[in-house]
């Protein structure tokens, strides 16, 4: 029920046995049978996009894979004269990847104290759950030492100082044990520095879902044309409006309190936005919900959200105590999945029994303008 039924039926309760009381007191009959009376418990086919260039020479086995830069907020710079396309073509940044892996087989590669260097303008990864990954890896690091080169560019406003293209998790590593990060340094533009990255994401395979959404959406705010983050993410055009559509439906501070939800896919996100647009009231019931003092997992807390915008109950019991205008208690309604039950104080039972034989049939049409309110 909502706030605004429970105080009406309250104040049609206190009137009604007002009155019974007055009409008992002018005439000798007896009162309405309704001793033993209770209320009754209410019960999407894609086309691949095409390539833009015949495929780039495979990666040398010899070279390990290029661990995700974790998140890094919003662009912290956009040039905007060198934004408005792709100076190279993806292929072409693929082929330049395989020319520094073999740079770095030959020893080219450079080190630079990680307090020079600053993340990527661009987010692509959400913050885990917890730090154990994260401290595995630093401690690895320490022990067996960096294994793969970062790839930072010069930074375009802060002479002296890098930016990395990726390898944030090295850099955060190197940065927290105080060690010099071994890189390779590039010359990029703010676009080509966005498709490289991406290009390692889609290759690693190890973003979900609503990270790449976000990624996707962080090129399309720096100016890359859909042709190029679709050729970057390695995704058709039914997917990318996907995307869209999700970050539209969700409010964004909503989906950095779920978080990255590593098991969740296109299916439940998908689910949730579509439910968004149909109940736009409900998404005001989420913030509490998902607390992560209260749900610690990001996967839990989407499963939480899409509880709350289906309009499922909660699983567990609960109660509701409903109090007179002096604060007396005159019933309590007990609430569990699939049933609900009203049981009043025995002093005012039968005056219960009463009112609600009368007020329920309105009590029923109130009920169904409330539904189509939500």
């Amino acid at each position: 029920m909502s706030k605004g039924p429970r105080k009406s039926i309250l104040a049609n309760f206190a009137s009604f046995a007002a009155e019974a009381k007055a009409q008992a007191s002018e005439a000798a009959a007896p009162k309405a049978e309704a001793d033993n009376a209770s209320p009754p418990p209410s019960n999407t086919t894609a086309t691949a996009a095409p390539a833009t260039a015949p495929a780039a020479p495979p990666a040398s086995p010899s070279t390990p894979a290029t661990p995700a830069p974790q998140t890094s907020g919003l662009a912290q710079r956009v040039g905007a004269s060198v934004i408005g396309a792709t100076q190279r073509s993806i292929a072409e940044l693929r082929e330049e990847r395989d020319r520094l892996q073999a740079l770095v087989e030959a020893g080219g590669t450079r080190d630079i104290d990680a307090a020079l260097i600053d993340p990527s303008p661009f987010r692509d990864r959400m913050p885990d759950d917890d730090e154990a990954g994260f401290d595995g890896f630093r401690a690895r690091f320490a022990e067996e030492g960096q294994k793969v080169p970062a790839e930072v560019r010069p930074h375009p406003d802060a002479p002296g100082r890098f930016q990395l293209v990726f390898g944030h998790r090295r850099w955060r590593a190197a940065r927290d044990l105080g060690l010099p990060l071994r890189v390779i340094v590039v010359a990029k533009s703010d676009a080509e520095v966005a498709v490289s990255q991406g290009i390692e994401n889609a290759e690693r395979q190890d973003l979900t879902w609503i990270e790449r959404a976000r990624f996707a959406a962080t090129l399309e705010e720096a100016g890359l044309k859909a042709r190029d983050i679709r050729a970057a993410l390695g995704i058709d055009d039914p997917e990318l409006a996907r995307f869209r559509m999700v970050l539209r439906a969700l409010p964004e501070n909503l989906i950095l309190r779920i978080g990255r939800a590593p098991k969740a896919g296109r299916p439940r996100w998908v689910e949730m936005a579509k439910l968004a647009e149909t109940f736009p009231a409900r998404l005001a019931q989420l913030p509490e919900s998902l607390s992560p003092a209260k749900v610690p997992t990001s996967d839990g807390r989407l499963q939480a959200a899409l509880a709350v915008l289906r309009g499922e109950a909660d699983s567990g019991d609960s109660t509701m105590d409903l109090h007179d205008a002096q604060g007396r208690r005159v019933a309590q309604a007990r609430f569990s999945r699939g049933s609900m039950q009203l049981v009043p104080e025995r002093v005012v039972a039968d005056d219960w029994a009463a009112f609600l034989r009368q007020d329920l049939p309105d009590m029923a049409a109130r009920f169904e303008r409330w539904k189509a309110e939500r």
